[in-house]
């Protein structure tokens, strides 16, 4: 059975309730979001291209450096200033340079630095190696030159004297220089390849940013003032630069582009303190042998910029799964609205009070979690149905519970069977209201102590005990308008007549259709319309009193059930 619901599951189809609300402020603030929130997916589909599928640029650079510069000692060419291995994509141009010509292996003086500054041989210690130093000392003290006196090293001699760069820069004219890029770049997924070099390029062109944007060839003065950089200044230090290429290509035919767009930056902290070693500098040595043999060297302290060039970019291309993808997202922006609306309509400090308390009636209802017990009760004496929902360690009478509003029942149709007493007649609620506030004295029959009406009977079950009224007074099948609604036995035919028109009633059957049938009536009378009768309790006098009139032929009564 359950495999069968199931299965017919599948051909179910569930949608959501509206709840529609007549404002012209609240439908104003609607269509206004609305309106905004379209905007806003439109501008980013076209804008971004929300419509295409992506892919990120993979890219090889090649780059030429070009220029001759001339000092006071020698000409330098691109084979001198242009050092390579300085990283991936990346080269770098000397600026500026401190040379230490004829170094050979042997034993000196250190450079005066602090800790090789000494007064006798107790101050050099053998075997010593000073990171800032330039050989290992030999545990004697000499003479530095007139003035100082510094420990002697065992290094390449004479060790370094100078530790500053020359300023102004000895290749201060490099701004002149010229570098040209070469960038190949290629999209995976759409099979897609290019070069920043276009078909007609011009080998005499110079970039410039507002005349030839797209100009692979760069002077290295200009690269520094698009960075923002003087070039004089940073030739002295030296510094890393960085060439940003971005590509943003968009491979559709009908709006094909995909050319690069060049930017430049600083990547170095220019201000950085002196103790943290500012710029960018690096050591290396030229080595040759004299002809006896002795092995010598010229020591180059190199000081320059080095530009690292940075590939950025993705490509789009129409795809239909991701333009289906995005709307579909963008649909839920929609829900901003409702989410406004919801609110206002519910914030305590709403302006739309009458139009609130409608509106939490009709779309909010009050439902619990699943419960082992779960009973509904209502007394005569009070106007709503009471919800308990907690196990029962007391009378159901004395338990309070939750208070919940009572679908009004039709018994106006009562009136008009032939069998009906108009003097009962449920439409007078005079005597409804005589009911519930009448007092009678206190009962002379022996009766539980939670009966406040005087017609309960003992019962040992707590779901049981429960009585027809809240505070003692008349019980409400005493009434007339019990007998008529409840105890009427044509009343009850008619309903089962109703329901099965071919249920034989005069051969005798049993009073048990008419009591159930009776307990439902009832129910139906005092809790109203609706799906509560699984779970109403029926007062104790009341069961009792619809047993008596239709009792059962072997005294028995399954009572009421508790569900699980």
């Amino acid at each position: 059975m359950a495999a069968c619901c199931s299965l017919e599951s599948v051909c179910e189809f569930e949608t959501n309730k509206v709840l529609r609300i007549y404002s012209f402020r609240l439908g104003s603030l609607k269509w206004t979001i609305h309106f905004l929130v379209f905007f806003y997916v439109s501008i980013t589909l076209l804008v971004d291209r929300r419509y295409q599928k992506r892919d990120s640029v993979i890219s090889s650079v090649h780059v030429k450096v070009k220029g001759v510069s001339q000092t006071d000692r020698r000409v330098w060419d691109t084979a001198e200033y242009t050092i390579p291995g300085q990283g991936v994509n990346s080269f770098f141009v000397l600026t500026n340079i401190i040379t230490t010509e004829n170094q050979v292996q042997g034993l000196c003086p250190e450079f005066p630095l602090p800790k090789a500054v000494c007064t006798t041989n107790k101050s050099c210690m053998k075997g010593r190696v000073d990171p800032q130093g330039n050989g290992i000392q030999t545990g004697k003290c000499v003479n530095y030159n007139s003035t100082v006196n510094t420990c002697e090293v065992s290094a390449w001699c004479p060790v370094e004297s100078t530790k500053t760069a020359p300023t102004p820069a000895v290749l201060d004219s490099a701004e002149n220089f010229t570098v040209l890029i070469k960038n190949n770049i290629h999209f995976p997924q759409f099979n897609y390849t290019t070069r920043n070099i276009p078909p007609e390029f011009n080998i005499s062109c110079v970039y410039s940013k507002h005349k030839a944007s797209l100009c692979p060839i760069f002077r290295l003065g200009d690269i520094l003032k698009e960075a923002g950089e003087k070039f004089s200044e940073l030739a002295i230090q030296g510094g890393i630069i960085g060439i940003e290429i971005n590509w943003d290509c968009n491979l559709d035919k009908w709006m094909h582009r995909c050319s690069p767009n060049y930017s430049f930056r600083r990547l170095d902290d220019k201000r950085t303190n002196e103790a943290l070693y500012p710029g960018y500098n690096f050591r290396f040595a030229r080595y040759y042998k004299q002809p006896g043999g002795r092995e010598e060297r010229t020591l180059i302290k190199a000081y320059g910029i080095r530009f690292d060039i940075l590939i950025f970019g993705t490509a789009g291309k129409f795809s239909f799964i991701d333009l289906v993808v995005y709307i579909g997202s963008a649909l839920s922006y929609f829900g901003l609205a409702q989410l406004a609306v919801d609110c206002v309509l519910t914030s305590y400090t709403s302006k739309f009070q009458p139009v609130k308390e409608y509106y939490s009636n009709k779309k909010c209802q009050t439902v619990l979690g699943p419960r082992w017990t779960l009973f509904y009760v209502t007394f005569v004496d009070e106007c709503n149905i009471l919800m308990i929902d907690e196990y029962l360690k007391t009378s159901l009478q004395n338990i309070k519970g939750r208070i919940m509003d009572k679908c009004q029942s039709d018994f106006t149709q009562s009136s008009q069977f032939p069998y009906s007493d108009h003097k009962a007649s449920p439409q007078n609620s005079e005597e409804m209201q005589l009911l519930q506030i009448r007092r009678e004295g206190p009962c002379f029959r022996e009766c539980p102590s939670w009966c406040c009406c005087g017609k309960c009977r003992p019962a040992d079950a707590f779901w049981e005990q429960l009585c027809c009224r809240k505070t003692d007074g008349a019980c409400i099948a005493t009434s007339p308008l019990f007998e008529q609604l409840v105890l009427s036995r044509p009343g009850l035919e008619f309903v089962l007549l109703y329901r099965n028109p071919l249920l034989d009633l005069k051969a005798g059957v049993a009073n048990k259709p008419f009591r159930h049938c009776a307990y439902e009536r009832y129910i139906h009378w005092r809790f109203g319309e609706g799906d509560l009768g699984a779970r109403a309790v029926i007062p104790n006098c009341c069961r009792w009193r619809i047993r008596d009139a239709f009792p059962s032929e072997n005294g028995e009564y399954s009572g009421y059930e508790k569900k699980k």
